[in-house]
């Protein structure tokens, strides 16, 4: 195994770690920004009032894309394995 491998493994793990969690982070930010911005508004600075709103909509969010990103990872881990022995030589 070259160093070239381990790099482009790393590389596509890394990648896909971040094509996995980016639509989680943007959704709790979005919600987190859009809370803020009521709580500003209304003057309301209850601390655990986000809460409830980013749980309910990151389910929402997992239910939607939950299959993509189960697909996602299943493939990675089959094509990582099925390489294995190429990846010894």
């Amino acid at each position: 195994m070259t160093q070239d491998t381990v790099v482009g493994l790393a590389t596509r793990a890394m990648t896909l770690a971040f094509e996995i969690a980016g639509p989680i982070l943007l959704v709790g930010l979005a919600i987190g920004l859009i809370i803020s911005l009521i709580q500003a508004v209304t003057s309301i600075q209850e601390q655990t009032l986000s809460f409830i709103p980013k749980i309910v909509g990151l389910a929402l969010l997992l239910v939607v894309l939950g299959p993509w990103m189960l697909d996602q990872l299943v493939g990675y881990a089959t094509n990582l394995y099925t390489s294995i022995p190429s990846l010894i030589q």
